[in-house]
């Protein structure tokens, strides 16, 4: 007697707590840390769609094409990601092509610098080194030959 009077005074509601707390806390908050706003706008015409089979609740159509537009929300936002992203697309290839020029620009600005070469510069009324005159051939040389003068003697 004395264990059943233990049992359905003390175990059996401290079990049926246990499973209180388990369902309607724990499960609880991992149904809500698994439900999101996509999720719950999906199921905005399942409620609606209910609402339009139960007899009683006469539904206006504005409404069902609110549902219908929350249903195909996936497609459209589908639509509109495309659509951003050919814009991001063109809006890339235009920087690329804008750097690519600024680069080019530099290098021409560099290349042109490089031959201005300001920093060896010469007056204008600077005088030049004395040239060496080549070599005279012996066909240039005084009476034909080497020895000069000497060769007539």
């Amino acid at each position: 007697m004395k264990h059943w009077w233990r049992r359905w005074t003390y175990e059996i509601p401290l079990a049926i707590g246990d499973a209180l707390w388990e369902v309607l806390v724990v499960q609880l908050a991992a149904l809500l840390n698994r439900i999101t706003l996509r999720k719950v706008i999906a199921f905005i015409p399942v409620v609606i769609l209910i609402g339009a089979y139960y007899h009683r609740i006469p539904i206006p159509p504005e409404l069902m094409l609110v549902g219908d537009f929350l249903a195909y929300i996936d497609i459209f936002s589908v639509v509109f990601l495309v659509g951003m992203l050919s814009r991001v697309t063109t809006i890339l290839f235009v920087v690329k092509q804008t750097a690519a020029r600024i680069a080019e620009l530099a290098a021409s600005v560099a290349a042109r610098a490089q031959r201005l070469d300001a920093r060896h510069r010469r007056a204008h009324s600077a005088t030049t080194r004395p040239r060496r005159k080549p070599a005279r051939s012996e066909d240039d040389r005084p009476y034909g030959g080497v020895w000069g003068p000497v060769a007539l003697a």
